[in-house]
């Protein structure tokens, strides 16, 4: 057996500049955790997959994972056909 221990994860200076990058996406977004109202992204039209919690965004400003619940101020409405 191995005396070799994994060492405890910690965050790397490239976490550090992701966190700031995202953190700005947000921020200019008004993106947020939680619907608004009957609006949330898993009924917008940029929402990728809307039969998953998690999906990709496609709007030219986001370009970014969401979830469902999650409302921005560029929600659509999906265009009925």
């Amino acid at each position: 057996m191995s005396d070799y221990e994994i060492p405890k994860p910690e965050p790397k200076e490239i976490d550090s500049v992701k966190w700031l990058e995202w953190k700005d996406v947000m921020e200019r977004a008004t993106l947020k955790g939680h619907p608004y109202k009957d609006e949330r992204c898993d009924n917008c039209l940029y929402y990728l997959d809307p039969d998953e919690e998690i999906s990709y965004c496609w709007h030219q400003t986001l370009r970014i994972l969401v979830g469902g619940d999650w409302w921005c101020q560029w929600w659509e409405p999906i265009e009925e056909e």
